[in-house]
């Protein structure tokens, strides 16, 4: 039997049961080695990609074009590309959400799925979509151009079943500033 990945264990320990942001936490900090867990998910071959598709969400290495000059960046995001981009594409960074609020935006997503009987179905999304979530404060602070040929190794492909439990993963890899600031930017 295969070693379920990060994600699973998440999902597996909720059961199908709908589960509070609390009970999420509590299960993240229950997971031991996360960083671990997550470069042999980007190793391994399952559901690794060359290229991305607009409404699936995927984690991968980045080493921005700009580094130098940029005041923070992640260098492992989790993206939901929504658009074609010169190089690349534009997509939703959940990593630059502070927790509660990337709770928020992922439920949107995830009623964007077009199947949800299939885990790798689609969100059907758009910047229109994402220009009408107004109610969704920060959104636009996540929004990022990646540039393809600065992406390190191939997209982990999150089937959607496991966004949920992706997006509420502590992995995000700021450089530049804590957390902390990260999160409190996007409040503003």
């Amino acid at each position: 039997m295969a070693t379920p990945s990060p994600f699973q264990k998440i999902r597996i320990d909720a059961a199908g049961q709908r589960r509070s942001l609390t009970w999420y936490r509590q299960q993240v900090q229950r997971l031991q080695d996360l960083n671990r867990g997550v470069n042999r998910e980007l190793s391994r071959g399952r559901d690794l990609r060359n290229n991305v598709f607009i409404g699936d969400l995927y984690l991968f290495r980045y080493d921005p074009k700009h580094k130098a000059t940029l005041p923070y960046y992640d260098a492992l995001p989790l993206v939901m590309p929504f658009n074609r981009a010169e190089g690349g594409f534009l997509g939703i960074n959940l990593h630059y959400l502070p927790y509660a609020m990337r709770f928020k935006v992922m439920g949107a997503l995830l009623d964007q799925v077009t199947d949800v009987s299939n885990p790798y179905s689609r969100a059907k999304i758009s910047y229109a979509i994402l220009n009408n979530a107004s109610r969704f404060p920060g959104v636009q602070h996540c929004v990022k151009h990646y540039l393809i040929n600065h992406v390190q190794g191939r997209f982990l492909e999150i089937p959607n079943d496991e966004w949920l439990a992706a997006a509420m993963l502590p992995i995000e890899q700021f450089h530049g500033a804590p957390k902390s600031r990260v999160f409190q930017n996007a409040r503003i």
